[in-house]
């Protein structure tokens, strides 16, 4: 069925040659009552509709241009606490190694100390062990000179054959030993 009228459209066509120009300017009433429309829906746009676009490009602008703001403002600070942490970071490594270093000179001062007393212990030691050597000699000798002059009175008085004054003999055996020592 529509190959028939599409068959008739074009004989009418074929017998109306100057009616095709008919065809594509509409009746000057159709054109009259069309711009009319046209210009109450272009007033009734450009009244309400308009401004209501504008607005709302208007916003949607303004929550672009704020959602860009903040996306920055979220970057700088951001970037403010990278910086604050690396700072942090660096500066806790400095102070780390400050307490290493003055760990390590307290370890030193310890040690140099501990060193120290442990010198000064061995020179105590060592300054006893010779009082006490000096006076073992000294107490040796004593007993030593006690038992020479026991020993030289009694060859004496065998030499001799009688008593002789025990302390006066005492004391020139003791006289004699003290000039051995000097000289």
């Amino acid at each position: 069925m529509s190959t028939r009228l599409w068959m008739a459209i074009l004989a009418q066509e074929e017998a109306e040659p100057s009616s095709n120009v008919s065809l594509v300017l509409p009746e000057t009433n159709e054109l009259i009552a069309g711009i009319v429309a046209f210009l109450i829906v272009f007033f009734f746009v450009w009244k309400w509709a308009m401004p209501a676009i504008n607005r709302t490009l208007e916003a949607r602008q303004k929550a672009i241009t704020g959602k860009l703001e903040d996306a920055e403002r979220a970057k700088n600070e951001a970037e403010n606490l990278r910086k604050d942490y690396e700072q942090q970071i660096a500066d806790a490594r400095s102070k780390g190694n400050d307490l290493i270093e003055e760990a390590r000179k307290a370890a030193e001062a310890m040690k140099a100390d501990m060193i120290a007393r442990a010198q000064a212990e061995a020179e105590g030691i060592v300054s006893k062990a010779r009082e006490e050597a000096a006076q073992e000699k000294s107490r040796a000798m004593g007993e030593a000179r006690r038992e020479v002059a026991n020993l030289s009175i009694d060859l004496a008085e065998r030499v001799v054959g009688k008593n002789l004054d025990r302390e006066a003999q005492l004391g020139l055996v003791d006289q004699y030993i003290a000039e051995l020592e000097r000289g």
